[in-house]
Formats: C-alpha cells, sequence, structure tokens
C-alpha cells in the first residue's frame, strides 16, 4: 500500500449554530488540510500520483472556501460548517477527482487551529 499526502491551506469565517459559546459568533480561522490518498500499486512511471496534479485538485476545491463566510456557501447550507464537515466535503469533493487516476481518497485532516484537528475517512 502507498501513500501520499499533500497539505495545503486557506482562510474563511464561519459560525457555529447552536453549540453554545463564542463559536456561535461569526469568526474566522486559518485552515491547514491534509489529504491522503492511497493506492496498492504505483503507475508505470513509478508514482501513486504527481503531486501538482494532487496539490491542483485539493487548490480548486479550497479556491471556494477561501476568503468566503462559509454560513453563506450552498454546500454547507442546513448545516454548520464544521471543521468536521468541511472535512467531509474536502473529502468527497476530492473523491470526484482523484476517481478516475486510480487511487482512493485514505482520509482529510483539519486544522482549525495549531492544536486542534479533525479527521475525516471515508467509509471503504
Amino acid at each position: 500500500m502507498y501513500e501520499v499526502t499533500i497539505i495545503k491551506s486557506f482562510s474563511s469565517a464561519h459560525l457555529l449554530a447552536q453549540i453554545g459559546g463564542k463559536c456561535e459568533e461569526l469568526h474566522g480561522h486559518n485552515f491547514k488540510v491534509e489529504v491522503t490518498v492511497y493506492a496498492r500499486e504505483l503507475k508505470e512511471s513509478g508514482l501513486l500520483i504527481d503531486f501538482r496534479i494532487a496539490k491542483q485538485w485539493l487548490v480548486e476545491i479550497l479556491d471556494q472556501m477561501d476568503h468566503k463566510h462559509l454560513n453563506e456557501l450552498p454546500f454547507f447550507s442546513g448545516i454548520n460548517p464544521s471543521a468536521e464537515n468541511i472535512a467531509k466535503y474536502i473529502c468527497e469533493s476530492m473523491e470526484q477527482k482523484v476517481r478516475a487516476s486510480g487511487v482512493n481518497v485514505a482520509r482529510v485532516k483539519i486544522w482549525e487551529s495549531e492544536n486542534a484537528a479533525v479527521t475525516y475517512i471515508p467509509a471503504q
């Protein structure tokens, strides 16, 4: 089994309803995103996936959220744009992009701060 991890970041604002405390107020984060993909075999090139391609796909996804108010985005309509839900959204979006390349998404980790992170692992 081989894994490749790419890391990118984005900044955005959100508020989290019905959780109590300061996070119910509009606030922002500089999110760090780690996406890990995997496959059992390498391609003929000796690569699992070209880092440049994986990074490009992740940037396309993050650009939809960068410097935005997440609560106003259609894909978070009716749900809290929590780090957990952001991780799931990124994972599902990335799965659509990697599918044709023969790799799978192993996990997406979202760092909301330097000491708080969540991980989403899709059902395999």
